[in-house]
């Protein structure tokens, strides 16, 4: 037994609990928050006593980290099915970018309100984002409560001019907002793409990187048009490119990483870079199916993402999970690729060590910050339970989440969200789509 704890915040009692630092469970547990950390973790019968300023009664509930999503563009669920049934480049070209031209900082934060709203409600409590205004976003997370860490995009395409001031905002970004909201923001650069911006201005943006002390989030082999385009402009492919400028290391987050070549996979293992597997925005687009089951045996950390909701269409870390698991035992015929545990740790501890945050969250364990989700057990789809990592990845549905708390804050209790207000969050939205789609 531990020491005594006088007093806590919230004590969580009678859940089974899922701490993902191991492959085990507890029963009838007990997780005790105090000053917005995990103060206790174990068995309820183990728990020292302890007097709660709020108590959850949290019996036919299972407590798991709060999952992390690592790739997304969260503004983009003001664009969820306008563009659909297309190829990459005609639903680029067609459709999004003329309708991001026409974004304004208003409909940033509208979406990316929508967003939070729907990453509470099926239990994502972090989550990697790159896109534009992204101090809208920052707003945005402030307000609902969540964890995230933002990257101001920079494209260049070209232009140099354009490049040169897309990087300027990215960094003031990264250093204006590392840390807001309490701790809960932190900051990454974020170059679209290798195929999007020019080799003087990669090596700026992995040297500004490194003074800065943050990550880089982009885009990473995301499509066999971009593989090709950069053979045939530099010999390379993306990831032997990227190499070639010693931008590639463990503080990069690559999206995608669908089209690579043996060496490819080799460098990505080597240079720790961290991979976002983001299968429902794959398959909706066509791209492919990122070789996961060959990078993990090479030892690459891999995150779990669902991409923007204009392509996806669904910010649900549950259905990515699931989508995950069954397309690599689709790829490579053997339903004994990536197990249930696995995916459960991707969209948990390694997406957390993706972002950089594996020290903080990720596990419920003493000592780390208080980000966690109780999902409803009792629902007739998660019966009978043999297997709580199965359930939860090929059962469960982002709708069974039942309460979420970030920092040791309640976002959401009995599936009542208390950080937003849900209709105004979801006529805001309405307004911002209808007045975009009329400019």
């Amino acid at each position: 037994m531990g020491a005594l704890l006088e007093e806590v915040d919230i004590l969580i009692k009678g859940c089974m609990i899922l701490p993902m630092n191991k492959h085990a469970w507890t029963e009838d547990g007990a997780l005790a928050l105090k000053d917005g950390q995990i103060a206790f973790v174990g068995k309820n019968a183990c728990a020292p006593r302890m007097k709660a300023e709020t108590t959850i009664n949290a019996e036919r509930k299972v407590a798991l980290p709060g999952l992390v999503n690592c790739h997304t563009h969260l503004p983009m669920t003001l664009f969820r099915g306008l563009a659909e049934d297309k190829p990459l480049q005609s639903w680029l070209k067609e459709a999004i970018w003329p309708l991001e031209a026409k974004l304004k900082s208003r409909d940033i934060e509208a979406g990316a309100s929508l967003g939070c709203l729907e990453m509470i409600k099926s239990g994502t409590t972090c989550f990697g984002d790159i896109y534009f205004h992204e101090s809208a976003v920052a707003e945005a997370v402030r307000e609902s409560g969540l964890r995230a860490v933002l990257a101001e995009g920079v494209v260049e395409a070209g232009n140099k001019a354009l490049g040169e001031k897309m990087f300027n905002r990215s960094m003031k970004f990264a250093e204006a907002f590392k840390g807001y909201a309490d701790g809960r923001i932190g900051t990454m650069l974020g170059p679209h793409a290798a195929y999007s911006c020019g080799q003087d201005l990669l090596v700026r943006i992995r040297e500004a990187a490194s003074k800065l002390d943050v990550g880089v989030h982009m885009h990473l082999a995301e499509s066999k048009v971009s593989f090709e385009d950069c053979e045939a402009k530099y010999g390379l492919s993306e990831v032997q490119f990227l190499d070639k400028l010693g931008f590639l290391n463990d503080h990069v987050l690559g999206a995608h990483c669908v089209d690579l070549s043996d060496i490819d996979k080799r460098t990505i293992a080597r240079r720790g870079v961290n991979v976002v597997y983001v299968p429902v925005s794959n398959m909706k687009l066509g791209l492919g199916i990122a070789p996961i089951n060959d990078l993990k045996v090479l030892g690459a950390n891999i995150g779990l993402g669902t991409d923007g909701a204009a392509s996806n269409n669904s910010l649900d870390m549950f259905e990515t999970m699931k989508f995950g698991a069954l397309l690599q035992k689709l790829a490579y015929s053997d339903p004994t690729v990536l197990p249930a545990y696995e995916v459960l740790r991707m969209a948990t501890i390694s997406g957390a060590k993706a972002l950089g945050l594996e020290k903080e969250i990720g596990t419920l364990e003493a000592g780390k910050k208080a980000d966690l989700i109780l999902v409803d057990l009792s629902e007739p789809h998660l019966k009978p339970l043999y297997n709580i990592y199965s359930s939860l990845v090929y059962c469960a549905r982002g709708s069974d989440v039942d309460t979420v708390i970030v920092d040791g804050k309640v976002l959401m209790e009995d599936k009542h969200v208390k950080t937003l207000d849900e209709g105004t969050v979801i006529e805001r939205a309405g307004e911002s789509a209808a007045d975009l789609l009329s400019r």
